[in-house]
């Protein structure tokens, strides 16, 4: 499929076509020798990072150690959400493949316990770090002397906030971005704190398209807060984070 995004809007969207199937996951398989020029040269493979739940990395064996780990770093900053594992001819659990659930608004919690917390996926990879607009960045593989920093136009953000959302302003304003750059939103998703209600508000969208669900109410010694991933196309980071700012109660 070279643009996943229309595939997951239908089976993600349609009714009728949801009563009969369920879209799980997106998976998308990395070649580790031709990634970085495709990834170069083509925005559908840009893409299909973007989108994926969970990425695999094939042919790890034909380059060094040192190419896997620039090809895995690029990859988490264009999409933090997805797990990535390298996978020899094919050889990987069917759990790693079945039932994800990448796109159940219900179940997103009881598969990542770890979304709330500071780090990304702190239990899929200790390497993952967030970079404040502008902070530089000193990770490891930034240091090589042959590792050139990619710009792609693919690229993730978080909003963070341990203030409750105003319901009516956060609509209001995602109401607008999705109109305006809906074609360049791939996938968003969040946990968020809300105003009048005392359960977690699970959340995602793909496209122009979203949807939000109760989760389970917030624990006791739980400190309510709102995080938000958005993975697009040359998205206005500022204006996404001061909007979300702004629609706050």
């Amino acid at each position: 499929m070279a643009d996943p995004g229309p595939v997951a809007q239908t089976l993600f969207m349609d009714d009728e076509i949801a009563e009969s199937y369920l879209l799980d996951a997106i998976l998308t398989l990395v070649d580790a020798k031709h990634a970085q020029k495709q990834l170069d040269d083509r925005q559908e493979a840009r893409r299909q990072v973007g989108f994926a739940d969970q990425i695999f990395i094939s042919k790890t064996d034909l380059v060094s150690a040192e190419d896997v780990d620039d090809l895995k770093h690029r990859l988490k900053h264009m999409n933090p959400r997805a797990p990535q594992k390298a996978v020899h001819f094919g050889e990987v659990a069917l759990s790693e493949v079945f039932d994800l659930r990448g796109f159940n608004l219900n179940t997103k919690l009881d598969i990542d316990p770890d979304f709330l917390k500071e780090d990304d996926h702190a239990g899929h990879d200790h390497d993952h770090h967030d970079h404040a607009p502008g902070e530089s960045c000193n990770h490891p593989s930034h240091q090589h002397g042959h590792h050139h920093a990619h710009d792609d136009d693919v690229k993730s953000f978080v909003f963070r906030s341990d203030r409750a959302f105003d319901p009516a302003k956060l609509e209001d304003f995602l109401g607008a971005v999705v109109n305006v750059y809906g074609p360049r939103m791939l996938r968003y998703k969040g946990v968020l704190y809300m105003q009048g209600t005392d359960r977690k508000v699970i959340f995602q969208g793909v496209h122009q398209l979203m949807g939000s669900d109760l989760g389970p109410t917030w624990g006791k010694d739980e400190k309510p807060c709102s995080k938000m991933v958005f993975i697009g196309i040359d998205l206005p980071q500022d204006i996404f984070l001061q909007g979300m700012a702004k629609s706050l109660a």
